[in-house]
């Protein structure tokens, strides 16, 4: 049997990434590479140990309207955001 990651889904279109299990030093483009191998209608569910106002700034510069943001929880300790290709 083959796996041809291009083609896995997840039933409801969400995919978790949790940034804190990531080096520092390779998050942003470790996020990037994520988010643009989203299809349009799908979801990274994005967990972090810290808000990221900076990234959230870079990706709106960078996918403008092309992405949805949404905060899900909004702790300390536990931010988790949807971000939603368009």
């Amino acid at each position: 049997m083959t796996h041809n990651c291009a083609n896995s889904i997840s039933p409801d279109m969400r995919y978790p990434f949790d940034a804190r299990g990531v080096a520092k030093r390779f998050r942003h483009a470790a996020i990037f590479g994520a988010l643009d191998a989203l299809n349009p209608g799908e979801t990274m569910l994005f967990v972090n140990d810290h808000d990221p106002l900076p990234l959230l700034n870079q990706l709106v510069q960078h996918y403008g309207g092309g992405i949805a943001i949404n905060y899900v929880a909004r702790e300390p300790g536990q931010i988790v955001i949807e971000f939603t290709r368009q």
